[in-house]
């Protein structure tokens, strides 16, 4: 069982920087699709990022394109959510998941993911 754990969010001014990091035990993330969602208060957890495992490309949700890049290191156990330029609408919990290995689906949504981390608040004063 793969077992997820967000850290790096905080309180940032409009226009400042974060990075998230989701570190990974009881596996790592070498041959798994990871990704980045968030909830907002009031609304729906939704889709920011993607790194897939078979490629290494990345997805991102328009709002973000530009401004937030998701990566991992070389030793397969930290993916990272570089976020640049934020904003008052990027306040949310940011969530971490993982696939299960070579999972053959691209992680774009929830029901892709199949281990969850809890959260961490990332807050963007105006």
């Amino acid at each position: 069982q793969v077992q997820l754990v967000e850290s790096g969010g905080g309180l940032v001014q409009a226009g400042g920087s974060l990075r998230l990091s989701c570190a990974a035990s009881g596996g790592t993330f070498s041959g798994r699709g990871v990704g980045w969602f968030r909830r907002a208060p009031g609304k729906e957890r939704e889709f920011v990022a993607a790194i897939r495992w078979s490629s290494a490309s990345a997805d991102y949700e328009d709002s973000v394109k530009g401004r937030f890049t998701i990566s991992r290191d070389n030793n397969g156990n930290t993916v990272y959510l570089q976020m640049n330029s934020l904003k008052p609408g990027d306040t949310a919990v940011y969530y971490c998941a993982a696939q299960k290995l070579a999972w053959p689906i691209v992680g774009l949504t929830e029901t892709a993911y199949h281990y969850w981390g809890q959260g961490t608040q990332v807050t963007v004063s105006s």
